[in-house]
């Protein structure tokens, strides 16, 4: 029999999840190297998903601890398109994936795994990426640490930025 060892998964598995606080708002305060930030704006920012459906999956949230686009000022819904413009570009110099899913779950029974701050998903695809270790296995397969994946992504980011 083959093992596939993810232990990385386990602490996600494990962990009690936090009943206070945002993860999004307490993102803002981690140092280096612990941030997965890759980008600052003046209204919004870029950060990699900490539990990846693939390598590069980013997430553009608004500093604004809000749940629903209608309640975004027009500076801020307009970063926030900007951003992701900015990383579309990013994950197709950093990754040349095949094409990038971008969505964004308002609610719980849209899918919505932090319900209180809004945030837009790029997740990057690759031909024939899908198998079944996610489906039967609920394993998913990254061939890249997060640490990596920034580094690979902050230099990106910042020269497009100017």
């Amino acid at each position: 029999m083959d093992r596939l060892w993810s232990p990385w998964r386990l602490e996600y598995v494990t962990s009690a999840k936090p009943t206070t606080g945002c993860v999004f708002c307490g993102a803002l305060r981690l140092p280096d190297p612990a941030s997965l930030i890759v980008f600052e704006g003046e209204v919004c920012y870029v950060i990699l998903n900490l539990y990846p459906y693939n390598n590069g999956h980013l997430m553009v949230v608004p500093y604004k601890h809000t749940a629903t686009l209608a309640s975004l000022t027009p500076e801020e819904l307009h970063e926030l398109a900007v951003l992701t413009q900015r990383a579309e570009t990013a994950l197709v110099e950093a990754y040349q994936p095949h094409g990038i899913n971008v969505g964004m779950n308002l609610g719980k029974p849209a899918g919505a795994g932090v319900l209180d701050h809004l945030h837009l998903h790029l997740v990057p695809r690759w031909n024939g990426d899908t198998n079944f270790m996610t489906v039967v296995g609920e394993v998913r397969v990254l061939p890249e640490d997060l640490a990596s994946s920034a580094a690979r992504l902050r230099p990106i980011f910042q020269r497009l930025a100017r």
